[in-house]
């Protein structure tokens, strides 16, 4: 199925985004309020002011909380523009018939179909209220830009991670991906810390590089 109108939202998403973070100009009052020590804080504000996150309020962030799996799949579904806009149903589908743990009048519900159908893998037992590992998480978003993007496969030397026994294998290659569009790094010691939880802050930039990326090729960058 065609994923052309997902493309052209988000390109155009990512473009205004990337002028708003040049010129380093905002909105009074738009800025989160408690972000002013945190890493990549002028990435999550320009999210923000583009409305692909939201804060707990207009002003709080609350960049260090713990993602849940429900929050990391919004943060995705949200951030990418992800929609049915493209799909064709007979009846409206609902959470509840995909996934077990997901209610239909849930928040996010909305957000796990729209990643769902668009080519984003989430198991049907998962639980939304867990937090979310960074190996999901990355592994996701990952599933999601190239779907929506239209990416083609791309070669790649795999870069060694000093913690790889820690690794899901399923999770591999898109994180090995992951780390080629430069949406996430290794730390010092070259460990990936699939295991690990991440913070807001953490996945709301990831979710800016992952844009970041998405304009560079559709700007004519190519894939190595």
């Amino acid at each position: 199925m065609s994923m052309k109108k997902n493309t052209i939202a988000a390109i155009t998403a990512v473009t205004l985004l990337s002028f708003s973070l040049g010129g380093q100009i905002f909105a009074a009052g738009s800025s989160f309020k408690d972000i002013g020590q945190v890493t990549g804080k002028d990435k999550i504000n320009s999210l923000k002011e583009q409305g692909l996150i939201k804060g707990i309020s207009d002003t709080q962030f609350l960049p260090a909380s713990t993602v849940t799996t429900a929050q990391g799949i919004q943060f995705i579904s949200g951030g990418l523009q992800l929609s049915l806009a493209a799909i064709d149903f007979n009846k409206a589908p609902q959470a509840s018939a995909l996934f077990s743990k997901v209610k239909d009048n849930a928040w996010y519900a909305e957000a796990f179909i729209n990643a769902h159908y668009n080519g984003v893998n989430i198991p049907a037992n998962i639980d939304p209220a867990k937090p979310i590992t960074k190996e999901l998480y990355t592994s996701m978003l990952v599933q999601a830009v190239e779907k929506a993007g239209n990416l083609p496969m791309i070669n790649l030397v795999p870069v060694e991670l000093t913690d790889a026994d820690a690794l899901d294998p399923s999770y591999q290659g898109s994180i090995q991906r992951a780390l080629k569009y430069k949406i996430t790094a290794l730390d010092a010691s070259g460990k990936f810390n699939p295991k690990s939880t991440i913070t807001r802050a953490e996945a709301a930039v990831m979710l800016y590089n992952t844009l970041d990326y998405l304009k560079s090729v559709s700007d004519g960058g190519t894939q190595k």
